[in-house]
């Protein structure tokens, strides 16, 4: 179509105008559509997700209609994450208007989308109940494993802060809440599960102070920033390839990354068969428990020691100026005295030597402080 135009010079052929039509029937393929290097295309190649009707079998019954398939939503879900759509209103609604999507999916132009309800009853009930998004998780490290996209050898391990849906103000002290659970479902509900989790002994991250709106949640700061709720979200990387092979929530603790970290590596390590050769991570991972742990397994530790990080401008002696003595269980400092062994260091869980104050009183060297294999000295 064309669109004419009078001038006072006379008649102008201007531009084209699309004159907007819809046809009653299109007749094409999804497949033709979709291009083959789109990132859907790459994980509907590599990632089989058939593992899903096995992992939820017991989680269906044998009678009744057949449900949506467990797949179907699966892969919706993986969308949302993917395209950074949280609302599941929001997801559903662009499914039906993207092409590579109804393509991934398998759904038809013909299909419904399953209700958006659907998915919040699965992903908090079946999907959650059998860890199905773990072993997601777990497929795609293990099909990166295959193709030599993850070495393994080398990893490293870092913690963040994850700030909960909860103010500080509705912290209580911890006898006030089972009153308010009476009223509380929030409060309610956390503490059954911690009964029937945990019947005898308290989780090592109980405080004196509770939210009430997400019991389960930590006070903690990190990093210089103001204390707030939350937790910490761990991570283990390849390091050749910056691939995220681990992942691990735990309470807002230090103690708790440390912790985090050992599962993730024998859980690693099990999956590629071997230990890895060497782990880096930051200072909060030098305590001499993890060192340790890492040293037992052969794999080579890159970190500092907690007291090294504090010990930038010291005037204090460094690990390799002490001898250990495994016979004894003790230490030569450079003066030559024998530091024994005195216990646990809570702080920094190491395990701490000093000297008598008779050998030492008279001693001309400074005051020092070492830790060597998850062993501490001081003299």
């Amino acid at each position: 179509m064309y669109c004419l135009i009078f001038t006072p010079g006379g008649l102008l052929i201007m531009m084209g105008q699309h004159a907007r039509s819809e046809a009653l029937f299109y007749y094409f393929t999804l497949e033709e559509y979709i291009p083959q290097d789109h990132l859907l295309r790459l994980i509907d190649k590599h990632i089989d997700f058939s593992f899903v009707r096995q992992q939820l079998r017991d989680s269906y019954s044998n009678t009744g209609r057949p449900s949506v398939d467990p797949e179907l939503l699966l892969r919706i879900l993986l969308l949302g994450y993917l395209y950074g759509i949280t609302s599941e209103r929001k997801l559903v609604e662009e499914l039906g208007m993207h092409l590579a999507w109804r393509w991934f999916t398998g759904l038809g132009f013909h299909q419904p989308i399953p209700h958006h309800s659907t998915f919040s009853k699965n992903r908090h009930g079946r999907f959650q109940e059998s860890n199905l998004f773990r072993r997601l998780f777990e497929e795609v490290v293990a099909r990166c494993l295959e193709t030599g996209l993850v070495k393994g050898d080398h990893l490293a391990v870092d913690g963040s802060f994850i700030e909960a849906n909860a103010a500080k103000e509705s912290r209580i002290p911890r006898e006030q809440l089972a009153e308010v659970a009476q009223v509380n479902r929030t409060a309610r509900q956390y503490l059954e599960e911690l009964e029937e989790q945990n019947p005898v002994e308290e989780p090592a991250h109980e405080q004196e102070q509770v939210s009430t709106t997400d019991p389960d949640s930590t006070y903690a700061t990190k990093g210089g920033t103001p204390a707030r709720l939350g937790y910490y979200d761990n991570y283990l990387i390849d390091n050749h390839s910056c691939v995220i092979v681990g992942v691990q929530a735990t309470a807002a603790r230090l103690s708790q990354e440390t912790v985090a970290a050992q599962d993730m590596i024998s859980r690693f390590a099990q999956w590629q068969g071997q230990e890895p050769a060497s782990v880096a991570a930051d200072a909060t991972y030098g305590n001499g428990e993890f060192l340790q742990w890492l040293l037992d397994r052969g794999i080579t530790p890159w970190m500092r020691t907690r007291d090294s990080a504090r010990r930038k401008n010291s005037p204090f002696y460094g690990p390799e100026q002490f001898t250990y003595l495994p016979a004894s269980n003790s230490y030569l400092c450079p003066a030559g005295e024998q530091l024994n062994y005195v216990g646990l260091n809570v702080r920094n869980r190491a395990h701490a030597y000093i000297g008598s104050g008779k050998r030492c009183g008279a001693c001309s060297q400074p005051r020092t402080t070492s830790t060597q294999e998850g062993r501490g000295a001081v003299c």
